[in-house]
């Protein structure tokens, strides 16, 4: 697979994130920087299959690309016929970080599977999800963002226990901190 693939669609996937937590009224910014450094990925084993446009890395899989830090149990990584990215990572949980742009503060998320849809340059974290940006945070069982529409989303719902009886879900949760106001 060419290296500009994984540049594009993990820089992205990570971009969409970041923007999710867009709470307030500016912007998040991912490290600039980031997305001209090399991307390393280490893992248990790599399957590339260039005729499907796809790679899937498994077992302890590690993503480093600057200050971004991807983990998870297995990552695909696909292209469309129209050459649109997208990517699936798994884990219990997958997570991750990357600093924010000329702050001294970092974006992180976790969930148990997280979907990037490059055509529609949207997110999906699945399943005990949360992403944090600086103190605020926010939870919940589904958290969307929809980059195009500047648009979030968090739902919790039902799930199922052991025994397979639904099991009425929890509530989405947000903590946002108080801004502070500059010294005088």
């Amino acid at each position: 697979m060419r290296s500009y693939f994984f540049k594009s669609s993990l820089s992205n996937f990570i971009f969409i994130c970041l923007c999710f937590l867009s709470i307030q009224s500016s912007y998040v910014f991912a490290e600039k920087a980031d997305r001209d450094k090399p991307i390393e990925l280490e893992s248990d084993t790599m399957t590339s299959d260039d005729s499907k446009n796809t790679s899937v890395y498994t077992g302890n899989v590690i993503l480093t690309q600057g200050t971004l830090l991807i983990k998870a149990d297995e990552l695909t990584v696909r292209e469309d016929n129209q050459g649109f990215q997208h990517s699936t990572s798994i884990g219990n949980p997958t997570t991750f970080k990357q600093k924010r742009e000329g702050k001294n503060e970092y974006i992180e998320g976790s969930a148990q599977r997280i979907e990037y849809d490059g055509r529609m340059d949207k997110v999906h974290l699945y399943s005990k999800a949360w992403v944090k940006k600086g103190e605020d945070v926010v939870y919940g069982d589904y958290i969307m963002y929809d980059a195009n529409a500047e648009f979030a989303k968090a739902m919790s719902g039902n799930t199922k226990n052991k025994a397979g009886e639904t099991v009425p879900g929890g509530r989405t949760r947000a903590i946002i901190q108080p801004k502070k106001k500059p010294q005088e």
